[in-house]
């Protein structure tokens, strides 16, 4: 019984699946990212979650042909190493043997990808992208990743190809996470909407956001925080919401102006929470800076949903 591993590493969760031979979903877990312990607490949040993963598909870690991450930060597979996944806890800052580590932990091999790559493949082999030979995956959560397929093979450039979130919508913006200016995700990135959301709170604009975390248990403006703002019409976050999607069309039609895939896939925490309605709204808002805009890209919501990171990870183990 072929059975492989999964996790997808994000800032507020870690989502773990056991996948059989035909990719069906056997055991599934779900933990928040830890934000104490530094990156030696991620490790074991890790190896927590795959291994309820993996008990409820009825087996050991190591019964697994293997386990596959998909991680932020600068991902070496071939050394098993991860270095400065910031989006995950702002102190993982140096180089962490991953690979390693888990392997020990959970007696199978371990393969590394990087977080958004794997979702986009796995949309591409398995969900929305199953149709296209070129498609452009965009994951709108903690961060905004992209992903690109080209001629039915993924785009890797020269190691790093498919940050969409660092393509600069406006010059001399506001400050991205980064540290540079302007890029998409300083607009758009949860984690720079909830900061822009503080400074504003704290300047005097009102808000529901941050009862509706403190009621939800949250430590951070997590996408159900924002969705339920949302849905109560709360002013600032129907703004920086509006702000996201008008720097989401603009970043998204400019890489398809260079790539001219034939489909969009949007998913992350907040693109498959918040769903169709605003993946229309993001299309919407590509038609007025596409060059082609007589023959736009499809654009659809990942349709693996919050397992997809995993199911994709899972596909790094090879037979």
């Amino acid at each position: 019984m072929a059975l492989r591993g999964g996790i997808d590493l994000g800032g507020t969760k870690i989502q773990a699946a056991v996948v059989g031979a035909r990719n069906g979903v056997r055991g599934e877990a779900r933990v928040p990212t830890p934000k104490d312990g530094g990156p030696d607490g991620v490790l074991r949040a890790m190896a927590d979650a795959i291994k309820s993963a993996a008990a409820q598909a009825k087996v050991q870690t190591s019964d697994l042909d293997g386990v596959g991450i998909g991680s932020p930060g600068d991902v070496d597979s071939d050394a098993g190493t991860i270095t400065n996944a910031y989006n995950v806890v702002p102190d993982w800052n140096r180089t962490i043997s991953v690979a390693g580590a888990l392997q020990r932990e959970l007696g199978t091999r371990i393969a590394l990808g990087n977080d958004v790559r794997v979702a986009t493949n796995a949309e591409f082999e398995l969900g929305a992208g199953k149709p296209y030979a070129s498609l452009l995956g965009v994951f709108w959560g903690t961060g905004v990743g992209g992903g690109v397929i080209l001629g039915g093979r993924p785009w890797r450039g020269r190691g790093a190809a498919g940050e969409i979130g660092h393509m600069v919508v406006r010059r001399n913006g506001a400050k991205c996470p980064c540290g540079r200016l302007g890029c998409m995700e300083a607009y758009a990135g949860r984690k720079a909407m909830e900061l822009e959301a503080r400074r504003r709170h704290h300047g005097g604009e009102k808000t529901a956001l941050f009862k509706l975390m403190e009621k939800k248990g949250r430590t951070a403006l997590t996408s159900g925080v924002w969705a339920d703002a949302l849905e109560d019409e709360d002013k600032l976050a129907v703004d920086l919401v509006e702000r996201a999607l008008a720097a989401l069309g603009a970043g998204i039609a400019s890489a398809v102006n260079l790539l001219d895939v034939e489909a969009v896939v949007i998913g992350g925490g907040l693109g498959t929470r918040l769903g169709d309605p605003y993946v229309a709204r993001i299309k919407e808002q590509m038609h007025p800076h596409l060059f082609v805009d007589a023959r736009p890209p499809a654009v659809h919501v990942a349709a693996l949903g919050d397992l997809g990171g995993a199911i994709g990870a899972a596909l790094l183990v090879k037979s």
